[in-house]
């Protein structure tokens, strides 16, 4: 057998991410505050440094002009992230996990459609529909984002949540498949009819259901999911004759200040000379960082508060759907940049203070005009559910019928899914707690 081995030559395209340009993208996610903690840890190292809180006179209406993509954006799915709430801890995972481009922001799309308690909050039909899938794909591509940790993240029931968990710590028995499937059963309490299910014993039974209670039912739930109560605004609305104005907060926003004075005068020191160069080398990339954090901030805060001038003026009933790819096309920049710039900010509006990231929602079917959103459908539920009569709660169907007469169309499993997101029981339950307060 005979071996040939000819040379080849070619070029290929890569990026490589420095230290420097990995921080810069870090700092696309920092809050305010977190800005202001990280600028002090360099002020402490870097003699050039003043970490004082400067007003940053930024400001940005409905009409500002877009930015172009920049260096920082081609990589910006491959970087991880590093702040504590389970959006950002799960997409560094992400980073790790999805090395192609295409699939890493597939899997953000199923990160756009997590919920605090780390459950998947759509319909994996919606989640394949925006993600260019067939639901077969879809279904796989769930199996692979359910690796991350904690387990149980991306789940769709209760069901599904604790099995992930059961898996991966190795108790999952034929025995304790069964019981996950009839959890009903164990909400009523009827115990023997588990028994009898599960074809066990009832010590056996109370052996599986001690494994079940040290499994969490909500794991995204411990995750930190920000001070938004405490802390100041990020970003502030205001609206006068001309429009929107989005401003950075000015009473919050740090600015990186050199002493160019100082680093002249170390300069010319020969034996500090070199030391002098690089930390004000140094000082000087962090000032255009901050400068391009503080300036995307903006300019992805002005498109989403042009986009959702419905919802603020009139309230969530009235928010659009709007995805991380609708805002990056617009914007000029990665999908991913979006995602950390929206990640832990806060933004002030007439609506009261909210995550930049509450705004985007998934579009769902509607007769109407315009497709609805499914965080403006959540609220229509539960305005509908708020305006029912005590005695005869709304059934699902009821609301199906009910959301139908809106224009938007919706099966039945959706909205109970919808209703259980939104801590609403059943009708039934509705119906006796109901029962229970005129008693």
């Amino acid at each position: 057998m005979l071996l040939n081995v000819t040379p080849i030559i070619g070029q290929r395209q890569s990026v490589a991410a420095n230290a420097q340009l990995q921080q810069a993208i870090c700092l696309l996610q920092l809050s305010n505050h977190e800005l202001q903690s990280f600028i002090e840890t360099e002020a402490a190292e870097n003699p050039f440094l003043d970490a004082d809180i400067r007003p940053v006179p930024q400001t940005l209406s409905e009409r500002a002009s877009r930015a172009g993509s920049m260096d920082l954006d081609e990589i910006g799915a491959r970087t991880a992230d590093h702040a504590p709430s389970l959006y950002a801890y799960v997409a560094g995972q992400f980073d790790v996990m999805f090395t192609s481009p295409a699939e890493r922001l597939r899997a953000d799309i199923y990160l756009e459609a997590i919920e605090p308690s780390g459950w998947l909050g759509e319909p994996l039909e919606d989640v394949a529909r925006r993600a260019g899938i067939d639901l077969d794909k879809a279904e796989a591509f769930l199996a692979r984002v359910q690796q991350v940790e904690p387990k149980g993240l991306f789940a769709r029931t209760l069901a599904e949540c604790l099995a992930l968990q059961a898996e991966d710590a190795g108790v999952m028995t034929p025995a304790f498949r069964t019981l996950l499937d009839h959890l009903p059963k164990l909400a009523a309490a009827d115990l023997e009819g588990l028994c009898r299910i599960c074809k066990v014993d009832m010590d056996d039974l109370k052996s599986m259901l001690r494994i079940l209670r040290a499994l969490d039912p909500k794991p995204g739930a411990s995750f930190d999911t920000g001070d938004s109560t405490t802390r100041e605004p990020d970003l502030i609305v205001t609206r006068d004759v001309t429009g929107w104005r989005v401003d950075l907060n000015r009473s919050t926003t740090p600015s990186v200040v050199i002493d160019e004075t100082r680093a002249v005068s170390l300069r010319r020191d020969p034996e500090v000379g070199k030391y002098a160069a690089n930390r004000l080398s140094t000082a000087r990339w962090l000032r255009r960082a901050v400068e391009h954090r503080n300036q995307t901030t903006l300019l992805v805060g002005a498109e989403i508060v042009r986009r959702q001038d419905a919802y603020l003026r009139e309230g969530p009933a009235h928010i659009v759907p709007m995805t991380l790819r609708d805002v990056a096309e617009t914007v000029g920049v990665h999908e991913s940049t979006v995602s950390r710039v929206t990640t832990g900010i806060l933004i002030q509006t007439p609506q009261g203070t909210l995550p930049l990231k509450s705004f985007f929602s998934t579009a769902l079917e509607s007769d109407g005009e315009g497709a609805a959103s499914s965080v403006a459908v959540r609220h229509r539920i539960s305005e509908l559910v708020r305006e029912e009569d005590p005695t005869n709660p709304l059934s699902d169907d009821s609301l199906v019928v009910a959301l139908g007469q809106d224009g938007t169309k919706l099966a039945r499993r959706t909205v109970a899914k919808y209703r259980e997101m939104l801590g609403i029981p059943s009708s039934f339950q509705r119906r006796r707690l109901a029962r229970l307060k005129s008693a």
